[in-house]
């Protein structure tokens, strides 16, 4: 129990420095916490956040992935997970692995829109621009709070899944 308390102290204290804008400081001590406890997904999720805050995508990458590998992690964090390692294959140019882990997220967390946002962006980095302006269009229609775009929402819905559509005269 004792163990545990010092776990949570020494999480808590790490992301408290992240959030307070003292990420390289948060790194560290996070990625001692990595070595400590190697199969707690909720300390991989944090390091790799860590990581991708200070522009270390690469080095992000292993914790996300340690993350989804192992259990214990609360929905809205696998989540998180998902976007993150997502988003960071894709800014590293591996676009394929950012589809995969993308979809994958949507398996769990059908239509998120964050999610789709950001599989849009692999879509379009990979010549797929149809898929991707589709993606956008359904989250559009589908979450906007804009009254002139939710009074247009299946319209919008019915040419995302068309957008070549034309009325014949």
């Amino acid at each position: 129990m004792n163990g545990d308390h010092e776990r949570d102290a020494a999480l808590s204290q790490a992301v408290r420095l992240r959030e307070d804008g003292r990420a390289a400081e948060a790194r560290g001590r996070l990625v001692a916490l990595a070595e400590r406890y190697p199969q707690d997904a909720e300390i991989a999720y944090q390091t790799a956040w860590a990581h991708d805050v200070l522009g270390l995508e690469s080095e992000a990458v292993p914790f996300y992935e340690r993350a989804l590998s192992v259990p214990g992690l609360p929905a809205e964090d696998r989540h998180g997970v998902f976007l993150g390692l997502g988003s960071t294959y894709r800014v590293l140019g591996r676009y394929e692995p950012a589809l995969r882990t993308l979809r994958r997220g949507l398996e769990e967390f059908p239509h998120d829109p964050a999610l789709e946002a950001f599989l849009a962006m692999a879509l379009y980095n990979t010549g797929e621009g149809r898929e991707a302006v589709r993606t956008l269009l359904r989250a559009l229609a589908a979450t906007s709070g804009d009254a002139r775009v939710r009074g247009y929402r299946r319209a919008i819905e019915q040419y995302a899944d068309d957008l070549d559509a034309i009325e014949q005269a």
